[in-house]
């Protein structure tokens, strides 16, 4: 999963990501720089792939992982602000879902914090950047057609409804279907994707600022953004006295994890396959078929079946043998829906 992190200038974004992904000492080949933007990689912690690990003994473990993406917030004095909003919001049209930071703290010298004002702001210029996107296929197709070639009637459709649905400045994930359109995954629109809010407070501020023109749907969270990267960034036995004093009680990366997954609706299936235990994390409602072509597209191209065992019968039985002399062990086709926790072994052939 991708998940990227953006903001007006100065909402502290830069800080945010600092103190994501300094919670767990992450080295530097998951702290990288690509162009001017940072990408870090954080394990998903899961204690059923801890379980799995004590019974299997694999040689390998492999967990779950987001990354985290800040786009590059250099100023650049030939670049207007205008343009250097859109440059941000490029970079993370092909992320998974967006964490929107909004200033909640005093700038020194500078005007008092406006964070709904700020997360309208910005909502706005994505959905002009959406609208500019389905507006450009549509002239395309039109063209095509009056040319006589072929073109998807259905996927004109779908552009023109969310063309209407922007014109008249709301975002896509106001209409489930049009979001979720396959049609529509390879424009990668920015107002389809799960968002998150994050108000970046001053250190003694735990209260949620009132926000209460921002959408229902959208999840809005308070961090201390500065106190948590230095929290982050200290060694666990220093640390142990700021987060009792200022009632951090659960590291940031972790409570972030919690929200990016719940918010991107992902669940996670197990494979226990030569040597190897991984978690892997796939939207809820992915079909088994669609499972294996996550791990690879040689299973989706050849899938038989998929042998099903739930993690919580494992662990009742204590072991596959026992699960599967009690009918717990399943086969199930290609529509089968993945559920949370299920241990899964595909059948392919090619």
């Amino acid at each position: 999963m991708k998940a990227g992190i953006i903001g007006l200038s100065q909402s502290g974004k830069f800080t945010i990501y600092k103190a994501l992904t300094g919670a767990r000492g992450l080295s530097s080949s998951e702290r990288t720089k690509k162009g001017d933007q940072l990408i870090g990689t954080v394990k998903v912690a899961d204690e059923r792939v801890d379980k799995l690990k004590e019974i299997y003994k694999p040689d390998k473990t492999v967990y779950s992982q987001i990354e985290y993406i800040l786009p590059g917030t250099l100023a650049d004095s030939d670049r207007g602000k205008r343009e250097r909003e859109n440059a941000m919001l490029t970079a993370v049209r092909t992320c998974d879902g967006l964490i929107h930071v909004v200033r909640n703290f005093q700038l020194f010298g500078g005007p008092p914090p406006t964070p709904e004002e700020d997360f309208l702001k910005l909502e706005s210029e994505m959905i002009l950047s959406d609208l500019m996107v389905a507006e450009k296929r549509i002239e395309r197709l039109q063209s095509d057609g009056k040319k006589g070639r072929e073109i998807s009637e259905d996927e004109l459709t779908l552009l023109q409804r969310s063309r209407d649905i922007l014109s008249q400045d709301y975002p896509l994930r106001n209409n489930p279907e049009i979001a979720a359109s396959p049609l529509l995954r390879g424009f990668t629109f920015l107002t389809a994707k799960p968002q998150m809010v994050i108000a970046n407070n001053s250190d003694e501020d735990e209260e949620l600022p009132d926000m209460s023109r921002i959408p229902g749907d959208i999840e809005v969270m308070v961090v201390r953004g500065k106190l948590e990267m230095e929290i982050a960034e200290m060694e666990p036995e220093d640390a142990e006295e700021f987060v009792s004093a200022f009632h951090v009680d659960e590291s940031l990366l972790d409570r972030i994890i919690k929200r990016c997954l719940a918010t991107c609706n992902l669940l996670s299936f197990f494979t226990v396959e030569g040597g190897e235990v991984r978690s892997w994390s796939v939207p809820d409602g992915t079909t088994a078929i669609d499972a294996a072509e996550f791990i690879h597209s040689d299973m989706k191209k050849g899938f038989i079946r998929a042998e099903v065992l739930a993690f919580e019968q494992l662990m009742r039985n204590g072991s596959v043998a026992d699960a599967k002399k009690e009918g717990h062990l399943r086969l199930e086709g290609k529509t089968y829906r993945v559920q949370d926790g299920d241990i899964i072994k595909f059948r392919f052939s090619i």
